[in-house]
């Protein structure tokens, strides 16, 4: 029955009580009471109706009880919706059990902590390599459970866009960690745990190979160029040119072999040396090096704005530093000018070096510091680069706790920025 016609039914009913209620009212000599009373019982009827429907709704019978007119609709209308709502839910529950169960069989444990850090739920992953017990651990706050300094120190930090890595498990020391944190709803955090022992074994594996095949190369190149030094090309007539070249080629795998053998003990390294760096003595002793590299060829001038001294190793500073000005005179034409800047930043102190050279593509930026990466073969092989330059420029600078910058224009030249953060710093005054 459709609604329109329940409501006539029920409209029908209510005209007849009110007819029904006249007529003995009349018969009574009492018309006003009769109808008021035919009233009266439409009304209890409905009472009793609605009786009916809250009993109903309160209870979790899907199937609506029997009734007639407007009500029936009502009845049915209700019941096709508590069908539809509990067909919704059983998908909505589904789909979360299935998350649920895809979440549990991840390798990766996951956890998912509150703005304080209170743990709301883990995966079997988690309790695997952090130690976790379910549910002994819900609710507890999750640096009372993983309480090394680097992690506690990491997790109050937030940093949402930097793991943390190679972290010791507190079940085995010998598994190590990746860590990081997600944001996935206002106010609640995952953090995903990654195994990388794996990882870690493998590059330490490859760390040591490159560490000793440099060292074994070291020596044979050693004594070919010392060889070498004591010919000169006159002497060989026609053989000259390609002994230059061989000269030219083994000097430069010796170079090669030397920034790999720095790369390796920058990589062994846990810190750098916590000496004063003097720069104006650093920067004096670097342009002095450009100069003769550029031989007059270009304008190279220092622009020291502040008077800071660093904290770190002198040794690697000055290779850092020394590489980023010998990248810039490479690269830069005949005529180009090449600043080199020392100024104090929003908080940070900055090297800079400015070039107004060929410039890099914006495509190669995030890669150059990648090792052997190159923007141009032809390029790098005619400058005489390693290709290692910007590699051990990014070593040194993140084991100063430095990020390094890089903005560059094709036909405009290209800018290097060491940017420091207050604690490296220490002022020269204060330092002697």
């Amino acid at each position: 029955m459709t609604p329109f016609r329940s409501v006539e039914r029920s409209a029908a009913i209510l005209s007849v009580l009110a007819l029904l209620g006249l007529l003995l009212g009349s018969l009574a000599d009492q018309s006003g009471f009769g109808m008021a009373g035919g009233l009266a019982v439409w009304a209890a009827l409905q009472l009793r109706q609605l009786a009916r429907l809250q009993s109903w709704l309160a209870s979790k019978r899907l199937h609506a009880p029997e009734s007639d007119g407007a009500w029936q609709s009502i009845f049915d209308s209700l019941e096709r919706r508590r069908k539809s709502e509990r067909r919704r839910r059983r998908r909505l529950l589904d789909a979360l059990e299935a998350f649920r169960d895809a979440a549990r069989a991840l390798p990766d444990g996951i956890i998912a902590i509150d703005d304080a850090d209170s743990i709301h739920w883990f995966n079997k992953s988690a309790k695997r390599l952090l130690g976790f017990v379910y549910p002994a651990d819900v609710g507890n706050h999750l640096t009372h459970l993983v309480r090394t300094p680097r992690f506690v120190q990491w997790l109050g930090e937030g940093r949402l866009g930097e793991p943390l890595i190679d972290l010791p498990s507190p079940e085995d020391e010998r598994v190590r960690l990746l860590c990081r944190l997600i944001a996935y709803r206002p106010g609640f955090r995952l953090l995903i745990v990654r195994d990388i022992s794996n990882l870690m074994r493998l590059e330490q594996v490859r760390r040591d190979f490159v560490a000793n095949v440099s060292h074994e190369l070291r020596t044979p190149l050693t004594v070919i160029n010392g060889y070498m030094e004591t010919l000169e090309p006159e002497e060989l007539g026609e053989f000259a040119d390609l002994f230059v070249q061989m000269r030219e080629q083994s000097r430069r795998m010796a170079h090669i072999v030397e920034d790999l053998l720095m790369l390796s003990r920058l990589e062994a390294q846990t810190g750098p040396a916590d000496e004063v760096v003097s720069m104006q003595a650093l920067l004096a002793g670097i342009l002095r090096d450009a100069q003769a590299l550029s031989a007059a060829r270009h304008r190279i001038e220092i622009e020291a704005v502040v008077d800071l001294d660093l904290r770190g190793s002198s040794k690697d500073l000055r290779s850092a530093f020394s590489n980023l000005v010998t990248n810039a005179v490479r690269y830069t034409p005949d005529g180009g000018s090449i600043r080199l800047r020392w100024e104090w930043r929003a908080n940070d102190a900055v090297f800079s070096v400015i070039d107004t050279g060929q410039g890099i593509p914006e495509q190669h930026l995030p890669r150059l510091t990648e090792r052997f990466y190159r923007v141009s073969n032809s390029r790098s092989r005619d400058s005489g680069g390693t290709g290692l330059g910007l590699a051990i420029v990014k070593h040194v600078l993140s084991a100063h706790g430095a990020t390094l910058e890089i903005s560059s224009r094709v036909g405009h030249g290209s800018s290097f920025r060491c940017v420091f953060p207050p604690a490296r710093l220490a002022r020269g005054l204060e330092a002697a």
